[in-house]
């Protein structure tokens, strides 16, 4: 006979190690966090592609707090307004702007750019954060399969555009929100448009994959100026990035919760990497790289794709052709 106390005292001490295993779990699944928050950004503008949201806004928050001049450049003009309030309200930062940029047409892109050349001298961080998963195959007015028009092509012709204004900066940065996924990329030089081929997974991971591709390439352009490199892959992290998946609400409200917590991380961990990409003076002379958990990952641990130079070169040139860059453009040289 089991006394009551006695099976009473075994599942207190069962559901203490329970608790005990799932609070190192959680902890786990949350990865390194960037603990360096006495490094501020006073004086320092930074502009956040999609930051309305997801990691883009949480970004946008840790940078406020270090007291960063941010602009958010986002589609929607209302939700990014509601963002810029809530971001002044929790963090006491009111430089912070509302900017309309929409990345499914490099005329927006243009237009973005030049309006806040007007407005800004020097430009210290650019992040290329906005980003989209699982849309139907379609061509964008500028000739672009769009998630590889919203992804990449769009944050590429920005990263040229406001090139200048990073080099006026003392140490100029653009950081470049990629994914894991970019080792599932299968760029083909005869379909780039994957008007033969499409596939939603392999749309999104081609556009990722061009963005390392790109970031690497960018990196040995920018060879002994001011302006470093990096792409990275956040976590994965349930955000808004995932509303286009036809599944029904349902299964989606059940599923969502459980992948939260069993495999996903919080938005706040999701944007750490990017964080210390944005932030980290122990970061100024490293340029090109690619970054997970908030750590560089080696060369030699990148995935294939990552590393295949013919495919770098062909997305490169062909990133040149579509975003109407000049063949002469000018990366290395130095500011004045």
């Amino acid at each position: 006979m089991v006394c009551s106390g006695c099976s009473g005292g075994m599942f207190l001490l069962g559901a203490g190690l329970a608790l005990v295993i799932l609070y190192f779990y959680r902890k786990y699944i949350e990865g390194p966090q960037f603990r360096k928050d006495d490094v501020k950004m006073n004086g320092k503008v930074v502009i956040i592609t999609g930051a309305n949201t997801g990691i883009g806004k949480e970004t946008a928050l840790d940078l406020a707090r270090r007291n960063a001049k941010i602009y958010l450049a986002c589609r929607d003009r209302d939700r990014c307004e509601a963002a810029r309030q809530e971001i002044i309200e929790k963090t006491g930062n009111t430089k912070i702007y509302n900017r309309h940029l929409d990345l499914t047409t490099l005329k927006s892109v243009r237009k973005f750019a030049e309006e806040f050349m007007k407005e800004e001298k020097h430009l210290d961080v650019l992040i290329n954060n906005a980003g989209v998963f699982f849309l139907p195959h379609s061509i964008s007015e500028d000739g672009c399969e769009s998630t590889l028009q919203i992804n990449h092509l769009s944050h590429f012709l920005l990263s040229h555009l406001l090139l200048e204004h990073l080099k006026k900066a003392p140490q100029g940065r653009i950081v470049n929100v990629s994914s894991l996924a970019y080792g599932n990329g299968n760029i083909d030089k005869n379909d780039l448009h994957l008007k033969k081929s499409f596939g939603k997974m392999r749309a999104y991971g081609n556009s990722k994959l061009a963005q390392v591709l790109t970031t690497q390439r960018f990196a040995r352009e920018l060879k002994g100026t001011n302006v470093t490199t990096y792409s990275l892959h956040p976590g994965v992290i349930v955000t808004e990035i995932w509303r286009n998946m036809n599944i029904p609400r349902i299964i989606i409200s059940i599923l969502i919760p459980i992948n939260k917590f069993l495999f996903c991380k919080s938005l706040k961990s999701g944007a750490q990497t990017t964080i210390r990409c944005a932030v980290d003076p122990e970061l100024a002379t490293v340029s090109g790289k690619y970054f997970s958990d908030c750590e560089e990952v080696k060369e030699s641990k990148l995935l294939p794709p990552g590393k295949d130079e013919e495919i770098s070169e062909f997305i490169w040139q062909e990133s040149l052709r579509l975003a109407k860059i000049p063949r002469d453009f000018v990366y290395s040289k130095k500011k004045q």
